[in-house]
């Protein structure tokens, strides 16, 4: 079943929490479609939505959240991304009052700076609330997800979350058009987007940390204020899936990885430090 969720103000919020009460409950394997402005809470045409409140609306314009029935802490959440449309304007920050703005057509960007660039949009925000109850700032990535801003998790791809409270709580929003690892102006291609998800639930998969599948690849990652222990949790991950998914021992697969994983900086901007871990299919045989 596809679920509809308007650009309405009931459905949007700019933080995480458990107490905030769920807008939608789904079936797993059901999908939902969404709007939202832009991580800055602006519209597709330039205006800037109103009215919001402080500080439940002072983090990223999110759509949620979502209830899905069935869901119990310590287990998966699978976010299937279906689509991501951009709406035709965006922006990209450095320090105030800097920014450059985007005429979004499609496939391509036009910056106001002359350069166009290829769209690969995606939502940078998909996760689920922390255990703790109250507001919740939704910059840092966590465990359970939230501000990932992985670049590869366009449509077609797979994010596989670790639930932290019965029902999940999913939230989603702050669309990229397109943006580069690391992220390093603090900003992407920011802009509304329109967006279709799938949820469903994975009682068999156990994890700390997200994982994803993408064309071709396994990702996981890793966050931390510190990039080594970022990448490090990163690693940790990849040897938990080789391990379980092709049956090594954890030596072994920690060896292998050395010669067939990627390491990349997700981003660099959002406090915990990202870094993701890449297993290519072609990477061995």
């Amino acid at each position: 079943m596809i679920h509809e969720l308007p650009l309405e103000r009931e459905i949007l919020h700019g933080h995480f929490s458990r107490d905030r009460a769920p807008v939608l409950t789904v079936d797993p394997g059901d999908s939902v479609r969404f709007a939202v402005p832009n991580s800055g809470w602006w519209l597709g045409d330039g205006t800037l939505f109103e009215p919001r409140s402080s500080p439940e609306d002072d983090g990223h314009a999110l759509a949620g959240p979502i209830e899905v029935r069935g869901a119990r802490a310590g287990s998966t959440l699978a976010v299937h991304v279906d689509e991501v449309v951009p709406e035709p304007w965006g922006e990209t920050l450095t320090a105030w009052p800097h920014r450059i703005t985007w005429e979004l057509d499609g496939r391509i960007g036009r910056a106001s700076t002359g350069q166009i660039v290829r769209l690969r949009p995606f939502l940078g925000v998909m996760g689920m609330p922390p255990v703790g109850h109250g507001v919740h700032s939704t910059i840092p990535p966590r465990p359970q997800g939230g501000n990932i801003d992985c670049k590869e998790l366009v449509a077609g791809t797979t994010l596989f979350l670790p639930i932290p409270v019965d029902g999940a709580l999913f939230s989603a929003g702050d669309g990229h058009a397109a943006q580069g690892d690391g992220e390093v102006s603090g900003t992407a291609i920011e802009c509304a987007v329109s967006a279709q998800v799938t949820l469903d639930l994975h009682d068999d998969l156990k994890l700390d940390w997200p994982c994803a599948r993408i064309d071709g690849a396994w990702l996981t990652f890793g966050f931390d204020e510190h990039l080594g222990f970022a990448a490090k949790k990163a690693v940790d991950g990849m040897i938990s899936l080789m391990v379980r998914d092709r049956g090594l021992a954890p030596d072994d697969a920690l060896a292998l990885a050395s010669i067939v994983v990627d390491l990349r900086v997700t981003q660099v901007v959002n406090g915990q430090l990202g870094v993701h871990a890449v297993l290519r299919d072609d990477a061995w045989s």
